[in-house]
Parts: C-alpha cells; sequence; structure tokens
C-alpha cells in the first residue's frame, strides 16, 4: 500500500524518513549518537509551527481574497468554502496553534531559559523571548478573537446578521494582526536559533 494515499500515511512516512535521514548523517569525530528530548522538541515545534502560520498565511493571502471574489461573481463559491473548507482549516489552525506554543515554551524549559525568555531578563535570550511573546500574543488571537468569530460567519453558533458583520471584522483584523506579527516573531525566532541578538 502506498502510505501515500492517506494523510496519516503522508505523516508517518515523513517521520520514518526524518529518523532515517539522522541516522545516516555523520557525526563528528569522538561524537555518538544519541535522542536529544530537546532536539525533538525543537523540531515538532517547527513542524507544528510551520503547519499553523501556514494555514494563516493560506487564510490572508488565499482564503480571504477568494471569498470576496466569488461573493462578487454572486456563485456559491463563498457558500461551498465556508461550509467545506474554513472549518476544517479552522479546525487544523487553532490546535496548530497551540501545539506551536505548548511545544515552543517546552523547547525552552528544556534549554532551560523559559523565565528569562518571558521575562526579557536576559540579552542572550531577547530575540527568542520576542518571540516568544508575539506568538503568545497570536495564540490569545486565534482562541479569543479569531475562533468565536468566525464560529457566527460559519453559522457553527447563532447570530445575527448584525453580529455576523461585525464578527467579520473582528475575526478579519486578528488574523492581519496575527500575519503581521508573525514576520517579526519568526525573526526572533530563527535569530535565536542562529545566535544572532534580533
Amino acid at each position: 500500500m502506498n502510505p501515500l494515499q492517506t494523510r496519516g500515511g503522508t505523516v508517518i512516512a515523513g517521520i520514518v524518513l526524518a529518523v532515517i535521514l539522522t541516522l545516516i548523517a555523520p557525526l563528528p569525530e569522538g561524537a555518538a549518537r544519541a535522542v536529544n528530548p530537546l532536539e525533538i522538541s525543537v523540531w515538532f515545534h517547527a513542524v507544528v509551527g510551520v503547519a499553523w502560520i501556514g494555514l494563516l498565511y493560506y487564510f490572508n493571502a488565499v482564503q480571504v481574497p477568494a471569498v470576496a471574489a466569488a461573493t462578487a461573481d454572486g456563485n456559491p463559491g463563498p457558500a461551498a468554502i465556508n461550509k467545506y473548507v474554513a472549518p476544517r482549516a479552522l479546525f487544523w489552525f487553532r490546535w496548530a496553534a497551540v501545539l506551536t506554543w505548548l511545544s515552543g515554551a517546552g523547547a525552552l524549559g528544556h534549554m532551560g531559559i523559559l523565565k528569562d525568555a518571558f521575562m526579557l531578563a536576559n540579552p542572550s535570550v531577547y530575540a527568542i523571548g520576542i518571540g516568544a511573546w508575539l506568538g503568545s500574543i497570536m495564540l490569545f488571537n486565534v482562541w479569543v478573537l479569531i475562533w468565536p468569530n468566525q464560529k457566527k460567519i460559519l453559522g457553527i453558533v447563532q447570530a445575527s446578521d448584525e453580529e455576523k458583520v461585525k464578527a467579520r471584522k473582528i475575526a478579519f483584523l486578528a488574523s492581519r494582526t496575527n500575519a503581521m506579527l508573525s514576520i517579526p516573531m519568526l525573526l526572533g525566532m530563527t535569530a535565536h536559533a542562529h545566535g544572532l541578538p534580533f
């Protein structure tokens, strides 16, 4: 059976390939191959973070303009997107946000810098601390502003037309805020990983 025929099989195949590549990679002389929980948590953080930010960019660059264009044409496009695509994408979006934040906090904890990062107490962790704070704001926006308002827009929760108009504006602005914050957040994360100040 081809593992690429299912979503689960694809994920498992990707994990197996990552393990194989790790096992065949040459090590520096005298180094031993060992499982490092920090490396696993950082890798997991990167994987779920790519899912979260990828969906964020999808919503802002693809879905919002597509729904607007479909609405202008007067065809059933927005209804199909809102019924079939948006709920599924929002499920993965909000849970990827939680997993990204938790795995990031776990990685900071493994590194012993969780408190310093969030307190911005040490110049050597300033960049990742800023990134962690921006990610925290983004997580808040997902669960407190975007998701509750999307439930009204999609009809998951009953709302009047007036409430839906307000919900669209709040969800849109929160999503655009997250898209904006993702850029310096990613800078903070990559700057720290490469030993740069910010």
